[in-house]
């Protein structure tokens, strides 16, 4: 039996509970939360698991392998160092931290130390994502040259967010919060690092919001790929959400979109879509294989921090209006 515990109380903490329980061999010894209220909803629904605001009886139980750390972002670093420390695997929701040197020492109080990290990069798990890498990464293409992410979404209207959210201090910023989605799928399919990137920003429908809603991003890669993401969580049904991923190479060109799912809307809700159902359980299920010693992280911290990297520069990308070149400007 794995046991493991989670780091945090909010709506992701239980999506990560659920599909966590569900799998075979694996208990959730507590869930930690700074309101032990909202902690003690979430350890509900894993029977048997603690609701605690004691992160430290976590750390010193040796029962306890591995933590999930899927509390608010600014958390994610010293959450992941003191379980690194003492001796645990460590999951963390992305984006993983809002600086590259807390990413550093996320990975050295981890991997350094001989346990794990796996970044919760969830798309890298959704069905058709996962099909198009294996067909890119098998040659099926030829070299990749270019990426092309177009994704919307109704997820984010005004009251949709909780307040840490809003603020860039505390989330690092639309394109490091949800632009990492994209900068990971990038740099996975296409297997090189960002090295150049220019974005900008818009208000859609949602105009009121502090953030823009909006944002489209330029990269360059260090192959002299190329790839253009554009997000926009403007829908107006809350569960809708259309995407389109194409990347072309010197052989030959892969392409997915949702439209090429069955859909199904109704007045209690919609359907899930085939070509992103299960993504969560997939991914958790591969971390407790990691953590088990049965297989190899898909999501490597390397890439993570390339991906970080580039979402920290759209953000100074989009703060000066400029093109930010990594290989001159390293983030911290």
């Amino acid at each position: 039996m794995t046991r493991i515990a989670i780091a945090g109380s909010g709506v992701i903490a239980g999506d990560h509970v659920r599909a966590l329980a569900a799998l075979p061999g694996v208990e959730i010894a507590y869930v930690h939360g700074s309101d032990l209220a909202r902690a003690g909803r979430i350890a509900a629904l894993a029977p048997g698991a603690i609701a605690t605001d004691d992160f430290e009886r976590i750390l010193s139980d040796p029962t306890v392998i591995a933590v999930d750390v899927c509390n608010a972002t600014p958390a994610h670093a010293p959450f992941t160092i003191a379980a690194g420390a003492a001796g645990k695997h460590v999951h963390v929701e992305k984006p993983a931290a809002l600086t590259l040197t807390d990413f550093d020492r996320m990975v050295a109080a981890t991997e350094g130390a001989g346990t794990s990290l796996m970044v919760g990069q969830t798309v890298r798990f959704q069905p058709a994502v996962t099909a198009l890498a294996s067909a890119i990464h098998g040659g099926a293409i030829g070299r990749p040259r270019l990426a092309h992410v177009s994704w919307y979404t109704g997820y984010v209207w005004p009251g949709g967010w909780r307040g840490w959210q809003l603020d860039r201090v505390r989330s690092g910023g639309h394109p490091v919060h949800n632009g990492t989605h994209l900068l990971d799928v990038a740099t996975w399919l296409l297997g090189a690092r960002p090295v150049r990137v220019f974005a900008r920003s818009f208000p859609s429908f949602a105009a009121g919001m502090p953030v823009h809603d909006s944002f489209q991003l330029l990269v360059r890669f260090d192959d002299d790929s190329l790839a253009t993401l554009e997000i926009s969580y403007s829908l107006a049904q809350p569960r809708d959400m259309f995407r389109r991923i194409v990347v072309a190479g010197t052989g030959g060109t892969v392409a997915h979109s949702t439209d090429d799912d069955p859909v199904l809307h109704s007045a209690g809700g919609s359907a899930a879509l085939p070509s992103v159902e299960d993504a969560m359980r997939h991914q958790l299920a591969h971390w407790i294989d990691v953590v088990d010693s049965r297989a190899e992280p898909i999501v490597r911290t390397d890439q993570v921090r390339a991906a970080l990297a580039a979402a920290l520069a759209a953000q100074r990308s989009l703060d000066t209006g400029q093109p930010v070149d990594l290989r001159t400007e390293e983030i911290a």
